[in-house]
């Protein structure tokens, strides 16, 4: 059998190298007597790469050759990276993704065309990179009611974040910092914006509960107005801020799903999951609590991921592995204000006495925060649990403060 890879770039060069590395070991695995890397697909030159000769442009090549049975996808973004794997699928070959936005918005169609041809579509590396994710929940786990999955799936936000709770360094300043050492794209929307947390977690939330949910389904916040005043109140609470990550199931028909900034207590597993680190925590009903942990991204870890997908859809040639999700449906994500929560809400007032005084009438027993150096207006505090909605209505009946943030407060 023959491999193809589509996208040459950091992580199709690392499945190419880990292909040609461990090549034996990978054969001996895979139970087949060849398993050979013959195309990588890419519009760019390489000029004396190792692999040039193998280089081609043309998709229909790796379409339309029947010695091609497993077809690496790592090409990214929408188009035309969907067209071409349900070709390859509708052609019966095997497909393995690390394509997290390709999963996100089109899982559910490439899983029903898989199913349709006999033939396996892939993507342990699209959510975790190198970390092992996808195959436990699908296997390992299997037998658990899972009740929720939260995580910090975003190792670029992790980093910036880390840097301003450890260093006091400012948002802007740690984002360079970010860039310069290639931890963060040139145009890093999609890491501070939540967008990449939100796909991911929208491929684990469809994994595990059964039913397809969509990126815009699912109410997401990045990490852009958290300043290193939200981060000095968080210590004096006792926790960090962090991007996190949610789904939890409320019944058979309906979940909750969410990315967002989270004030997130010390005695948490993910408070102290820093710099470029994942942590992925699973809330099984006979397993109790899990966490997954180690390098989101990067070259060789999120090529491991690949190969090993590769090597499964070896070994399960002729046959298609039990996997996947069903449609999604109107409602199935519930309103993200109807979730409970306590808020952290830092504000400005002319008299923060009077101001403090009636946030206690307006929310109850609030905890108070306090930082060095504050300024005179400047007054923080932790509300009560209640629904998003109800803390949010109560908030704007007070109008003699100015809320400058508002994050939600994570259970521990």
């Amino acid at each position: 059998m023959k491999v193809a890879i589509m996208g040459y770039g950091v992580v199709g060069s690392g499945v190419a190298e880990v292909l040609k590395k461990n090549h034996e070991s990978i054969l001996k695995k895979s139970t087949l007597s060849q398993l050979d890397l013959k195309y990588i697909l890419d519009i760019r030159d390489f000029p004396g790469d190792e692999n040039e000769s193998l280089l081609v442009r043309d998709f229909n090549l790796i379409l339309n050759d029947s010695e091609v049975g497993i077809v690496v996808e790592t090409m990214g973004g929408l188009r035309p990276a969907f067209d071409f794997v349900s070709a390859c699928l509708r052609a019966g070959k095997h497909v393995v993704s690390s394509n997290k936005e390709l999963v996100a918005e089109k899982g559910f169609e490439l899983l029903k065309i898989a199913e349709e041809k006999n033939v396996n579509f892939l993507f342990e590396a699209s959510v975790g990179g190198g970390i092992p994710i996808i195959r436990p929940l699908s296997q390992c786990l299997a037998a658990n009611e899972i009740d929720e999955i939260c995580g910090i799936l975003n190792g670029t936000t992790n980093f910036i974040l880390t840097k301003m709770i450890n260093e006091g360094m400012d948002f802007e300043s740690v984002l360079k910092m970010a860039q310069d050492n290639g931890y963060a794209e040139k145009d890093p929307t999609a890491d501070i914006e939540g967008f990449d947390a939100c796909r991911k977690i929208c491929i684990l939330a469809s994994l595990v509960y059964g039913k397809h949910v969509y990126p815009e389904e699912v109410h997401t916040e990045g990490i852009t107005r958290i300043s290193i005043a939200d981060v000095e109140y968080a210590r004096d609470f006792g926790g960090v801020i962090k991007l996190i990550a949610r789904a939890k199931k409320l019944d058979e028909n309906k979940i909750f799903a969410m990315v967002s900034p989270m004030l997130v207590p010390g005695e948490s597993q993910l408070s102290t999951v820093d710099d470029v680190f994942n942590g992925i925590l699973v809330k099984g009903d006979s397993i109790g609590d899990v966490v997954f942990y180690g390098r989101g991204a990067g070259k060789l870890p999120t090529a491991s991921a690949v190969v090993g997908d590769v090597i499964d859809c070896a070994r399960s040639s002729g046959k298609k592995k039990f996997f996947g999700w069903g449609e999604g449906a109107p409602g199935y994500v519930a309103d993200y204000l109807d979730a409970e929560t306590s808020l952290f809400i830092r504000a400005e007032a002319e008299n923060p006495c009077e101001a403090l005084d009636a946030a206690k009438k307006t929310f109850g027993q609030i905890t108070l925060l306090a930082r060095t150096a504050a300024p005179g207006r400047e007054l923080a505090f932790i509300t009560p649990a209640a629904t998003e909605r109800e803390l949010r209505t109560k908030l704007e009946t007070l109008h003699i403060l100015t809320p400058l943030s508002v994050i939600r407060v994570a259970e521990s």
